[in-house]
């Protein structure tokens, strides 16, 4: 059986680095590099906090992470029972954001996009958003480093 990790927290902005933190001691057992390591928190931080401020607003509900490690990869799904996202490709262009333009960068996905190696959004309006996010541990050793 793959190793997992099942999560869920109110989405309270204060729960955002509780879970950038238990993502990480989960994603540790890879013995990846600091980069890596610093990839994975910022694209989870990136997922919840846009769970948190778009998909539930000022409204209550539940944060919900799920980890598995499969081989030397890390999948991450963060998910809301929240607002969903009417035009999910419109929403991950660079700058767009439905939230207070002062506050936020509109820059959520991109971060999310270019820190892991692989992200796909499903999502559907009143029902909720799924961000699943998959990392390769390991990927940036040059050829030449594995030949005897």
């Amino acid at each position: 059986m793959d190793n997992f990790l099942k999560l869920e927290f109110p989405a309270k902005s204060a729960n955002e680095s509780f879970a950038r933190a238990a993502v990480a001691a989960f994603a540790a057992q890879l013995d990846m590099s600091v980069s890596e390591m610093a990839d994975i928190k910022t694209a989870v931080s990136e997922a919840v906090t846009n769970a948190i401020v778009h998909g539930y607003g000022n409204s209550r509900g539940i944060v919900y992470i799920y980890c598995k490690i499969v081989g030397n990869e890390i999948h991450i799904t963060v998910e809301d029972k929240g607002a969903g996202i009417s035009n999910i490709e419109q929403a991950k262009q660079p700058l767009f954001t439905t939230g207070n333009a002062e506050e936020r960068s509109g820059m959520g996905f991109t971060v999310m996009e270019t820190f892991m190696d692989k992200l796909e959004v499903e999502s559907a309006l009143d029902i909720g958003t799924k961000v699943t996010m998959v990392k390769k541990i390991g990927k940036g050793v040059p050829d030449n480093q594995n030949d005897d």
